[in-house]
């Protein structure tokens, strides 16, 4: 066999996309959202279909497996394999076309189902399967896996909604598979010869060999994903093979492009929510229930809306009563037709004494709120703190709708035998598939075997209840072995043989649905799982270590979205799975656990995987799992400069609150040094500043210095202290300034610390980890006095004054002072909205543009800013959903990642400012937000807050 080096050159030279053979890469992508880790050999991101092509022909000469890969969510192991890798999602993710006339729409494989939506919308269409990973799944991957998604009630499953497919097969053999083929086509087809002609022939000749046990024997139930679609070949459904190919799991053929259905979006919606006791007794009501044809039945158990409270999502609120909970979604072409459907089914509810209580829910919101804690129940059940870590594996079983209710009881009782519990139950009810993650053991031997014990107990009692071990995730490595439960003899020959005449030689995701690898085998944890033990400072016991929280990251990829959000700018920014949470997450985890990379946790490919990391906390909130990869890459970077040279640039940033206390003795000579032509030009040569950015400039006199020589209000008012950040201090006084005026004003006398402090955020970005604890515990020293006595303390600049919530608690575990201070800090809209709710703003009446800070959103929120500015400027208020601003701290100077800087804020925020009015006012409370803002829309003066509620208007 060829060399992988020699692989991976010639690859270089004929492929125009990426080549990635580095250890980095591949440790991104030994996984997917299952329980398997294999380490690919390599990874092509080809640029169109010649790169496709061109990949496969080398794969042919050196005998390579292939796997086709798109949004790398699989929950089954299907996404991961030995083999060369090609990754659609980056440059094949065009709409090529769409023809509303005929309802259909062509595209490549790497479009996201969103995205292909978004484009459909215009048209007033849509593609109708929706996996809860709508938003970074690619069609490539759900017509690999049969997706399905909450209204495959009301449209089908993937398989129901592909018309043709364009593919290319491991010998190079391309083929045009259009739909229903009738017999006199076939025939041509075959007369033709050739490759094609032998393909069609043998499928003939299969199709007519199992047709009986076909139509016999395949389970009869809507969510039958398990296998392959040989029902599609049957004269009856056209002899279709684009659909026969459908949920193959790349086993078979590369897919190139598609044409998909698209149909009407229903013009109206409403949801009936039912409550019952339990979740058994919610599965019990599908028959009546389905007779009002709804357009989705979800359901979930108690558990998912108490993980939901956890983090404060707000659908909560709109649940009825109850244990268990069912989501019925009706459809109308008025708003009266959907309300009266609706209304229906809650009328037959109320008549079920099981029913323990019912909500109507016509507000699109309110709606969207309810279906988030829904399409939540994956990454919110993996990991909570204080509970058994839980796996997927059994989490995909389908049986008829009638049999829900039994399987569920069944399913328990197999679990309970075994001291195995379920995180939580939720799902698509009507159609009789529920997921469950379950507390798995997958460290240890007895472990391992009792997850075996488990899966083949629960595989016989799906096959018993007529049902299917996949209901939409597909069979992959956890569920292929057991397909001779649900599948005759016979017909597991047909599979076989629907495998060998495609792929003759196994080389197409090799081990998956036929010739399986155990579903033990390849398991990403393994009874030899010993994680190395790195002593950290931030607190992870609760998580198992560092290498445990790494784990928290369970791979559904939310941090591969693009639309809208906080998480994950950088990959916003380059679409690379290195450069997301979930990435970064797998790179961590082998530099902790495994040794694909030489230097475990010191290694290069973990410090460039952390490099475009913006630290902005978006993961800690929107991550389903809240991986916090701030602080682990804080941790990685406090390691990685004990063992390297520390560059002078990171010592600088870090010590920004030394060096602007030196300044501030003269900040005049310390511009003009800063500024001038040869000293500004060396000075950003040395500290690796981009040539274009502009060190901010230090102010002629601080904040402190103002506050020490004014007259103070009278003692009687309420007290207050103002934490002056380094920021607001030595750089933007006027905010700081502003903020003692807006808090007279609200009837507060405004206390500043004596001495000048720190909350070591700048030392936190750049890893110096040592000296962020001292600066803290002169922060304490200062502050406990103010909190003993119930003095709040108020802060302006959310990275600093939300550091003592967030880093504090963690860096401190066993200090009350820590836990003190979190609990009494607070951001100045926090504060007035909490002490002076009656805090009059001025009248602004123009436009008002708010960029949230990315610390602000993921950890306090904006909803008191929001509320503030909106009695200030009423329906001129517009606050973005822009995600980070790109400048980050010290991110967006480095010359390495200004252009990475520039196209996260130009995503939206840089044309939002633009094309608002001249006089409109941007809030943004940042410093950085500021800063960036100030160079990429010169003509704007952004302001914080406090600077906006002191306006004089009038």
């Amino acid at each position: 066999m060829t060399s992988v080096a020699s692989l991976e050159s010639h690859l270089r030279n004929i492929v125009e996309g990426e080549v990635r053979f580095d250890a980095g890469t591949r440790a991104a992508y030994a996984t997917d959202a299952s329980n398997y880790r294999q380490v690919p050999v390599g990874v092509v991101i080809p640029r169109h279909e010649g790169d496709v092509i061109a990949a496969l022909s080398v794969a042919r000469e050196t005998s390579m497996p292939i796997l086709a890969r798109g949004g790398g969510t699989s929950l089954a192991g299907q996404a991961c394999n030995a083999a060369l890798v090609l990754d659609f999602s980056k440059y094949m993710n065009r709409v090529i076309a769409i023809d509303a006339d005929a309802r259909n729409a062509q595209v490549e494989p790497g479009v996201v189902q969103s995205h292909l939506n978004s484009a459909l919308a215009p048209h007033g269409l849509f593609f109708a399967p929706d996996p809860s990973t709508k938003d970074r799944c690619t069609i490539g991957g759900m017509i690999g896996n049969n997706s399905c998604g909450a209204h495959s009630a009301a449209y089908g499953k993937t398989v129901d909604n592909v018309e043709a497919l364009e593919v290319v097969l491991y010998d190079g053999t391309e083929l045009s598979l259009t739909g229903s083929i009738a017999d006199a086509e076939l025939d041509a087809a075959i007369a033709r010869g050739g490759r094609e002609g032998e393909l069609y022939s043998r499928l003939r000749e299969l199709r007519d060999h199992c047709a009986d046990s076909v139509r016999t024997h395949f389970p009869k139930l809507p969510r039958r994903v398990s296998g392959y679609n040989l029902d599609e070949l049957m004269p009856e459904r056209g002899f279709n093979l684009a659909r026969a190919l459908v949920g193959s799991e790349g086993t078979l053929a590369t897919i190139l492009r598609a044409t998909i259905r698209a149909v009407p979006r229903p013009k109206e919606l409403a949801l009936a929510v039912l409550g019952f006791d339990d979740v058994f007794v919610a599965a019990d009501q599908m028959p009546w229930l389905l007779a009002h044809r709804p357009e989705a039945l979800e359901g979930f158990d108690g558990n998912l809306p108490e993980f939901a409270r956890l983090k404060k999502m707000p659908g909560v609120r709109f649940l009825p009563a109850g244990r268990a909970f069912l989501l019925v979604e009706l459809g109308g072409a008025s708003r009266d037709e959907a309300r009266e459907r609706a209304e229906r089914v809650i009328a037959e509810a109320r008549g079920h004494r099981e029913c323990t209580g019912t909500a109507y829910l016509a507000d699109a919101r309110e709606q969207a709120a309810v279906w988030q804690i829904r399409e939540s129940g994956l990454g919110s059940s993996a990991f909570i703190p204080g509970r058994p870590r839980s796996w997927p594996g059994a989490e995909d079983s389908a049986v008829p709708p009638v049999n829900l209710g039994a399987f569920l009881r069944g399913f328990d009782r197999i679990l309970s035998s075994r001291n195995l519990k379920v995180a939580t139950y939720y799902g698509h009810f009507g159609e009789g598939c529920v997921h469950a993650r379950v507390n798995f053991d997958l460290a240890s031997a007895a472990g391992i075997a009792t997850f075996r014990a488990a899966m083949v107990e629960l595989g016989e009692l799906v096959a018993s209840l007529g049902g299917s071990l996949s209901g939409e995730h597909g069979d992959g490595l956890a569920r292929s072995e057991l397909l001779p439960m649900m599948f005759r003899p016979d017909l597991i020959d047909a599979f076989r043989e629907f495998k060998r005449i495609f792929d003759p030689n196994s080389m197409m995701n090799p081990g998956v649905i036929v010739y399986p690898h155990p579903l033990d085998s390849h398991l990403k944890l393994g009874a030899n799982y010993r994680p190395r033990e790195i002593a950290t400072h931030f607190d992870f016991r609760g998580e198992g270590g560092l290498a445990g929280a790494a784990l928290r990251c369970v791979g559904i990829g939310k941090c591969r979205k693009t639309e809208a959000g906080t998480m994950c700018p950088s990959y916003m920014a380059t679409r690379e799975e290195v450069h997301s949470t979930r990435g970064r997450a797998r790179i961590l985890f082998e530099a902790l656990t495994t040794d694909l990379l030489p230097e475990g946790f010191a290694d290069v490919a973990v410090k460039d995987a952390l490099d475009l990391c913006l630290s902005c906390k978006g993961c800690k909130s929107e991550c389903p799992s809240s991986v916090d990869m701030s602080a682990y890459r804080a941790e990685f970077f406090s390691n990685y400069y004990r063992m390297h040279r520390r560059p002078l640039s990171s010592a600088f940033f870090g010590r920004l609150n030394e060096v602007a206390r030196l300044a501030s003795y003269a900040p005049s000579l310390a511009n003009a040094l800063a500024h001038a032509p040869i000293v500004g030009n060396a000075v950003k040569m040395a500290l690796a500043i981009h040539s274009d950015r502009a060190l901010p400039r230090f102010a002629r006199r601080t904040f402190r210095s103002w506050f020490e020589r004014r007259t103070a209000p009278g003692a009687s008012m309420r007290e207050v202290v103002l934490f002056p950040d380094t920021f607001n201090n030595f750089f933007e006084p006027q905010v700081a300034i502003a903020a003692v005026e807006v808090l007279e004003r609200a009837g507060f006398r405004v206390i500043v610390p004596r001495h000048q402090l720190c909350c070591g955020r700048p030392l936190y970005d750049q890893g110096m980890l040592d000296r962020a604890k001292a600066r803290l515990r002169e922060v304490m020293d200062a502050l406990d006095p103010f909190v003993a006595v119930g003095i709040p303390i108020v802060g302006l600049e959310p990275g600093c004054i939300l550091t003592f919530r967030d880093e504090l608690p963690s860096l401190f575990p066993d200090d009350a002072r820590a836990s003190a201070l979190a609990s009494n800090s607070f951001l100045l809209d926090e504060f007035l909205a909490r002490e002076a709710p009656d805090f009059a703003p001025p009248e602004i009446r123009r436009k008002t543009i708010v960029q949230g800070h990315c610390h602000q959103k993921a950890l306090a929120g904006i909803g008191g800013e929001t509320a503030i500015l909106s009695r200030a400027a009423g329906p001129e208020l517009e606050v973005l959903d822009a995600g980070c601003c790109g400048m980050a701290g010290a991110f967006g100077y480095d010359r390495e990642h200004f252009e990475v800087s520039k196209t996260i804020g130009a995503r939206v925020l840089f044309p939002a400012i633009d094309k608002a009015p001249p006089d409109a006012i941007v809030v943004a409370d940042g410093f950085s937000c500021r800063s960036q803002i100030r160079h990429f829309c010169p003509s704007r003066t952004p302001m914080h807050l406090a600077e906006v509620l002191n306006l004089r208007v009038g």
